[in-house]
């Protein structure tokens, strides 16, 4: 009997680490693990960002925790059913076809940051940083779900704790605590508000997050899908309050590099720069396979071989998008995907607000 209640624990702590890990993973990508989201987001605010980045923790482990009990109570196999909900049959038809192509594309994306980092930091052809990137999301969604969630839980800890590793040591470092409070006087950023910037940073990181985690519906049980959502969106805030303490200690220096970690990870030595590089890579390899998945899982929400044709489906046409430059992308489809992300972000606030003033 005791034997069966530790088998049992052991089993929910197993899956609640899946759907931590899934949520974190389809947040932390390339410009969260290479700084550069964090400073435009948060470090250009100064002390203000440190607030933003408390505004961000908070909403995402309320949207978490929101988004897995919609998904469990409704038993959903992919977002198609949540979207519905959130905007209504017409307008959740058409988010719907539109995220399908915002998936895509955010494989495709991914795979051209690939090419990025092969070619500019491992002097690798980048032809093989679009093949990795490919053929690896294809292995991971042939395992099907459980692939997928086995896939995070090896490994986004290892990029999670990479990130939280580096910022604090920088922030530990000599000096590290009295530069905080020069890098404090900084301004600007994606917006003149620390508290709009931490609004819009959500909104622009919840379309995949949404794809992810309402795919699990079927899967976990309540309790545990509604732990898993609300600490996953604490920890992606310890991480951004973190990475933004980081900044603000080497501020502004920190604001001249396109990658503001591999500059704050500089006087560690090249091994930390190798393993950032690496950090940078693995955030891209998760979050092309939990686009990939997204696209598969709506596609095939019953799993089974459609869902790994629909994945490696997803790998082969993303596969043209890799051709252009990682930046071009990133300039012409982010704003999609933000403005996407705020329309769900609003449905997702309003909606138990409005059901709520129905029901009294």
């Amino acid at each position: 009997m005791f034997q069966a209640v530790v088998i049992i624990r052991q089993r929910s702590y197993w899956l609640l680490a899946k759907v931590i890990s899934a949520y974190i993973g389809a947040v932390i990508g390339a410009g969260f693990a290479s700084g550069q989201e964090i400073m435009q987001f948060f470090i250009l605010h100064g002390n203000s960002g440190l607030i933003g980045a408390g505004l961000a923790a908070v909403l995402f482990a309320y949207l978490g925790g929101l988004v897995m009990y919609l998904a469990i109570t409704m038993h959903s196999g992919s977002y198609k059913k949540l979207f519905c909900y959130l905007l209504g049959k017409k307008a959740g038809r058409y988010m719907d076809v539109f995220n399908l192509f915002m998936l895509l594309g955010g494989v495709g994306v991914m795979m051209a940051g690939s090419a990025a980092v092969f070619s500019e930091h491992f002097g690798l052809p980048s032809k093989a940083g679009i093949g990795s990137v490919a053929v690896l999301t294809s292995l991971v969604l042939m395992g099907g779900l459980e692939g997928v969630l086995n896939a995070n839980v090896c490994l986004v800890p290892l990029k999670y704790l990479a990130v939280l590793s580096i910022s604090l040591a920088v922030i530990l470092s000599p000096g590290g605590l009295s530069g905080f409070h020069a890098g404090a006087a900084a301004g600007g950023g994606v917006t003149g508000s620390w508290a709009l910037a931490g609004f819009l940073y959500v909104s622009y990181n919840m379309v995949v997050p949404v794809a992810v985690l309402s795919s699990l519906g079927k899967t976990v049980p309540l309790r545990i899908g509604l732990a898993g959502g609300a600490l996953g969106g604490l920890l992606l805030g310890l991480a951004i309050f973190l990475v933004t303490a980081a900044g603000l200690a080497h501020m502004p220096e920190a604001a001249s590099y396109q990658v503001p970690m591999l500059y704050l990870a500089g006087p560690f030595g090249p091994v930390l720069r190798l393993s950032l590089g690496l950090l940078i890579w693995l955030a891209i390899l998760t979050t092309a396979i939990a686009n990939a998945h997204g696209f598969a899982s709506r596609l095939a929400p019953a799993g089974g071989v459609p869902y790994r044709l629909y994945g490696i489906g997803s790998c082969l046409l993303a596969l043209p998008l890799a051709g252009f430059s990682f930046s071009s992308l990133v300039r012409f489809l982010y704003p999609l995907f933000g403005y996407a992300g705020l329309v769900l972000l609003l449905a997702l606030l309003a909606r138990p607000l409005i059901c709520f003033c129905r029901n009294r």
